[in-house]
């Protein structure tokens, strides 16, 4: 239990309220096609010329294409056109488009029928993507950005993600503060996905995510991850975005983002132990493997 000013406690289950209870054990309905009976993972896929990791990669749709054939496996694809790395400017919405939409179409007429996201903050990249073929947006601002985004997503009848940020992405590493950074974030997303579910996103087709590496010290993130079951009580499956970020290279001591993978696949499992749904990341196959020996040697046996 967590109150401000006041340390956290350890109580019993049979002293939480019975709508705690409920809200904490209520099965998480499909969302995009995709059930939660087993971790799920994001991959993704950047057509921007300077994200932090792999900027310039999958620039075109060629590139993009080929990108994606090497996520076998993969349950949502997460395409993006505007780079959220720490201290990138805004990319004009017709730029976006350009970028995306056109490899979100190239993927639907290439057969891949798994769930696509759109990783954006505007309504006309999101809505020319979900013309396209995304099913799902991904809002880094946390649906602050731009007031016409939630309603469009609630008229399309498309589910999201909703993000804790502070800051922008120009501005967010700019010495970020908190009073207490698990009851800020956890605040300002229950906040919003009441703001969502009064727009008309239903709360059953919303995904929360804590925003790790998003106007947060390194101290922040880590009482972030440590304490990620927290978050289950907001009601919706939490998804953790925490793939090569900068912490890992400080704590593991890779400087470069693409020596980042065993890092990343070290979160990524502690994220699972604390009941996260989805995890966002870079490193697709690897990710798939670690999960599949996680999970057998956690139930004691495989699972096919």
């Amino acid at each position: 239990m967590l109150e401000r000013g006041r340390p956290s406690q350890v109580i019993p289950a049979t002293d939480a309220p019975p709508a705690v209870l409920t809200t904490l054990t209520r099965e998480r309905v499909s969302i995009a096609g995709l059930d939660f009976n087993k971790p799920r993972v994001m991959g993704i896929l950047n057509v921007t010329p300077d994200s932090f990791s792999d900027g310039g990669t999958h620039h075109s749709v060629a590139d993009a294409l080929a990108g994606a054939a090497q996520m076998v496996g993969v349950d949502l694809l997460d395409v993006g056109g505007e780079s959220t790395r720490p201290g990138a400017q805004l990319v004009p919405a017709l730029e976006e488009i350009e970028r995306t939409a056109p490899v979100i179409q190239a993927l639907r007429q290439a057969g891949h029928a798994m769930a696509i996201s759109i990783d954006t903050r505007k309504t006309p990249v999101a809505e020319a993507a979900i013309d396209a073929g995304a099913t799902l947006v991904n809002d880094v601002s946390g649906f602050t950005f731009d007031a016409d985004l939630a309603p469009l997503c609630a008229a399309r009848q498309v589910p999201v993600c909703v993000m804790h940020a502070q800051g922008d992405p120009a501005t967010m590493q700019a010495r970020p503060e908190y009073d207490d950074v698990l009851l800020d974030v956890y605040d300002f997303l229950a906040l919003q996905i009441d703001r969502l579910v009064q727009i008309g996103v239903p709360r059953d087709q919303i995904i929360a995510d804590p925003g790790i590496g998003f106007g947060k010290t390194l101290e922040h993130n880590l009482r972030l991850l440590s304490h990620l079951s927290l978050f289950h009580a907001l009601g919706v499956p939490i998804l953790l975005g925490a793939s090569r970020k900068k912490f890992i290279g400080t704590l593991g001591g890779a400087e470069k983002a693409r020596d980042r993978m065993p890092g990343s696949l070290a979160v990524a499992l502690a994220a699972l132990k604390h009941g996260t749904q989805i995890v966002r990341v870079h490193d697709v196959p690897q990710t798939l493997q670690a999960i599949a020996l996680w999970r057998a040697v956690v139930a004691g046996h495989g699972h096919g």
